[in-house]
């Protein structure tokens, strides 16, 4: 019998424990993108993580997360819609208290934002890590807990702090090199299927001795 890949269009991929949840089959809006198999996990209710862990998000930029990612408890998105004016001696939105004050909402509407948030895939983020608008965080990169992360991430890179600085890489740049060659978060399921091990334990010469043809 080969190999049976798992479900991602399941929710809860762990039946006996409810706090963790597949985001692609649970989020809506059409403003979040959730690879296959990145996972929530939190004892509260995971299920709302569209409101409770993507704050702010009044459009029109996009949050897109990759394949295989794994978000610890209290992790937070926030988006451009966060956003106050600074050049003025006040940064408060009077216009949005209603009254008078709404005829001068043009002067908080179309703020410049940071464009889209992007998480590439196999990203683990610790225990409560923030993301700020419009950041890119590269593939297999690593979020401390508690970071705050305010720029760009590279690929593999293990960040923390607030704000997040780069701790150390997790490979050297060759090594960097031949995993995004490799992607093996694009092999076909039942390939990966097949060699779990090797990806989760293997050396990179490994991995690329069963990577397929396509890959």
């Amino acid at each position: 019998m080969p190999p049976i890949p798992a479900d991602p269009t399941v929710v809860h991929p762990m039946s006996e424990q409810p706090r963790v949840v597949l985001l692609k089959p649970l989020v809506t809006s059409p403003l979040i993108q959730v690879g296959e198999y990145t996972y929530y996990d939190d004892p509260d209710d995971p299920t709302a993580f569209e409101t409770r862990n993507v704050l702010y998000h009044y459009g029109p930029e996009k949050l897109a997360i990759g394949k295989f990612c794994a978000l610890g408890e209290g992790v937070r998105f926030i988006m451009n819609g966060a956003n106050h004016r600074m050049d003025g001696p006040s940064t408060f939105p009077f216009p949005i208290m209603g009254g008078s004050w709404a005829d001068h909402f043009d002067l908080i509407a179309g703020l410049p934002g940071k464009g889209d948030t992007v998480v590439g895939n196999d990203v683990w983020f610790g225990y409560r890590a923030m993301v700020m608008p419009g950041v890119r965080i590269g593939h297999g990169a690593i979020i401390a807990s508690g970071a705050v992360v305010v720029e760009d991430v590279p690929d593999y890179a293990i960040v923390g702090g607030n704000p997040a600085g780069i701790i150390r890489y997790r490979f050297g740049d060759a090594d960097i090199a031949r995993l995004l060659s490799l992607a093996w978060w694009d092999w076909p399921a039942e390939h990966l299927t097949a060699h779990i091990r090797t990806v989760m334990s293997g050396s990179i010469d490994a991995l690329e001795a069963v990577a397929p043809a396509e890959a």
